[in-house]
């Protein structure tokens, strides 16, 4: 297998961090192979702020669940989707926007998905390491005011980044066949893999934690998935002006 698919299939999550800057050239790069992300009708809806005020870090910090290594990575991003640049341009050519349409918050939302998976991926191949925040969606009002985030824009999730101070095990996704299927969707055989898989998850954690915690995949996401996630996100979004039509 070539670099690029070593590196890809090598991710692991990054929260620990060297007390060393990440230089001012390599975050030029990330931002630039962000923005050579695809994007859907060459729109560009998205806003990357990276967060330098420590003031503003620890506030977001306390806001996305306590998560303390966003106040300790070198570098923390913010990636926004954002109509409010469309707006503009609207206004430039003297049209109006159609605004609060679902698509346009899918579209503004993928482009800021992409935009963040390419900065990951090239933070990797610089050396470096990190995490998406959701987190950021907690509060997502307070965030919108410390970082001075308009109507039209929202906040999709952070980014810690940093040189690696741990080496943490790579955590198994799911059986291939279980997420790629042939011609048309189906679940055939996925139960019994499935289970394997849960215990293999079950394998990782008892390793990384020594014993102490031994969770499955699908007690993992059951727990999640069995109680509304944000319920705050709709209401939040149509003041930000999504209003979903």
């Amino acid at each position: 297998m070539n670099e690029i698919v070593n590196l890809l299939k090598s991710h692991k999550s990054i929260r620990k961090y060297k007390d060393q800057p990440v230089e001012t050239e390599k975050v030029k790069t990330i931002i630039e192979c962000a923005q050579s992300a695809a994007t859907s009708s060459f729109i560009q809806a998205y806003t990357i702020i990276s967060v330098v005020n420590m003031d503003n870090r620890k506030k977001i910090a306390l806001l996305a669940g306590d998560q303390s290594y966003i106040e300790q990575c070198p570098l923390f991003l913010v990636f926004c989707a954002d109509l409010n640049r469309s707006k503009s341009s609207c206004e430039v050519n003297d049209k109006t926007m159609a605004s609060g349409n679902t698509e346009t918050f899918i579209l503004a939302t993928v482009d800021a998905a992409l935009a963040a998976q390419n900065a990951l991926i090239a933070a990797e191949s610089l050396g470096l390491g990190g995490v998406f925040i959701g987190g950021v969606r907690n509060n997502p009002l307070d965030i919108c005011k410390i970082l001075n985030i308009p109507s039209g824009v929202y906040p999709v999730f952070g980014m810690c980044l940093g040189y690696p101070n741990h080496n943490p095990d790579k955590k198994e996704r799911l059986p291939l066949d279980v997420v790629f299927k042939t011609d048309a969707y189906n679940t055939d055989g996925d139960a019994d893999k499935i289970k394997e898989y849960d215990a293999h998850i079950s394998d990782y954690y008892k390793k990384r934690t020594k014993g102490k915690r031994s969770d499955t995949w699908t007690n993992q996401v059951s727990s999640l998935m069995s109680e509304p996630q944000r319920p705050h996100m709709k209401d939040f979004l149509e003041k930000q002006g999504f209003k979903m039509k």
